[in-house]
């Protein structure tokens, strides 16, 4: 292993441990408050923590042409939050966040739709395999075979996919850094809206768990883009879903929660598959 793929790799791991420490933030807390809630400290708490960062470089560093493409990858991203936080709240840890990451096997089709980058031949068989996964995860049992929870976990992943394909729309012009800061910006100003009718005081322990989850994602982020600037995606991809791992032992650890036999085949399914279908194709970094 290289030097910049030992240390992007690392990154990897370190930013798939924040990004599970974050979901673990993100169930606790919406036990006391309500996904609204949550999805706004995420945004808002991330925002203050990289203004200082971002507006360094003064109105040159944050001027765009693009403000439409950074309002469609804002909308779609603030909907994979909801999503994805719902299905936390709902399901296990290592379930609600693998089926989040599933968006490999998603990001080909929405490109080749979207943008017209045809995927390629290997994709198809890792997607067939890929959603074998899913299925397994999302119907565990005969006398459970669709969970609204776990369907609103895989739209989770597709809408992080429709985000990552908006990225791409945009970043032949956009810096990573101004993608991250109209992000931050937007998504808190979309997300304060349903804090008009949905807002609630929240104790000390559920807020010091909504800074936390801002505070951890954007941990999160900062170390998987610097991962992904010391090594090829292709390379750096597979460690990322470590935070499976992560995740599942912090359920194990705090809620007791223990997938099937089911579960854990359908996980080992989408990882492989998601690995195949993202090899040696540069994806952006996930949003958490």
């Amino acid at each position: 292993m290289t030097e910049n793929l030992r240390a992007g790799a690392a990154l990897a791991v370190a930013a798939a441990a924040a990004f599970a420490l974050t979901a673990a933030c993100v169930k606790g807390a919406s036990a006391g408050v309500g996904n609204e809630m949550v999805v706004f400290f995420r945004s808002a708490v991330s925002l203050l923590l990289l203004l200082p960062w971002l507006l360094r470089g003064g109105a040159a560093a944050w001027r765009t042409a693009r403000l439409g493409g950074h309002l469609w990858r804002a909308g779609f991203g603030v909907l994979a939050m909801y999503c994805f936080f719902y299905a936390i709240a709902h399901l296990n840890l290592a379930a609600a966040m693998l089926l989040t990451y599933s968006t490999p096997l998603y990001v080909p089709f929405i490109a080749w739709m979207w943008i017209g980058e045809r995927p390629p031949a290997v994709v198809f068989p890792a997607v067939a395999l890929g959603l074998l996964g899913l299925a397994l995860i999302v119907k565990p049992g005969v006398q459970d075979f669709v969970r609204p929870a776990a369907l609103v976990g895989v739209a989770s992943g597709l809408f992080a996919a429709c985000a990552m394909v908006s990225i791409r729309r945009i970043s032949d012009t956009e810096p990573a850094t101004r993608i991250v800061f109209y992000f931050s910006l937007l998504s808190t100003a979309i997300s304060a809206v349903p804090l008009a009718w949905t807002w609630q005081a929240p104790t000390g322990t559920i807020l010091l768990l909504l800074i936390a989850c801002g505070i951890f994602a954007t941990v999160g982020q900062l170390c998987l883009t610097r991962a992904y600037a010391l090594a090829a995606a292709a390379r750096i991809g597979p460690f990322t879903y470590t935070s499976v791992i992560f995740a599942g032992l912090i359920g194990w650890l705090l809620w007791d929660e223990r997938p099937d036999a089911a579960s854990l085949a359908g996980m080992a399914l989408v990882v492989g598959s998601c690995v195949l279908a993202g090899w040696k194709r540069p994806e952006p970094a996930l949003e958490e």
